[in-house]
């Protein structure tokens, strides 16, 4: 399925690629090359009217960690995901604090739904 996106976010998207916030750049040295179960990660993906952080389009799968500025607008965020998951997706949150701090309990959970995932697809 071939997801569109609004062109004007490209630009954005690129931009906050260079910004590399630090958890950010921590989970991407974990999805990047395919080191996750051979599935291919893009970071600052745009998607629809939104970025998401990653994207892994086999998967149908949106990554999403939320720093300070997520709790100041849960609305935002609510109507947000729901509009990602109307579009199929499964999107998985972390807080900004467990990627930093605890990484290898991050990569577990994220191994673990796309086992969980593939494991009920395969015949």
């Amino acid at each position: 399925m071939r997801i569109h996106y609004d062109p004007k976010l490209k630009e954005r998207a690129r931009g906050l690629r260079k910004a590399g916030v630090l958890s950010e750049v921590l989970l991407w040295n974990q999805l990047k090359t395919r080191k996750l179960r051979g599935y291919q990660f893009s970071r600052q993906k745009p998607i629809d009217e939104h970025i998401v952080d990653f994207y892994c389009g086999k998967l149908s799968l949106v990554i999403e960690i939320d720093g300070s500025s997520h709790s100041s607008c849960p609305a935002y965020d609510s109507h947000r995901q729901a509009r990602l998951e109307s579009l199929g997706l499964t999107v998985l949150r972390f807080l900004d604090s467990d990627v930093r701090n605890n990484l290898a309990s991050v990569v577990a959970i994220i191994l673990e739904w796309i086992d969980q995932r593939t494991s009920s697809t395969t015949p």
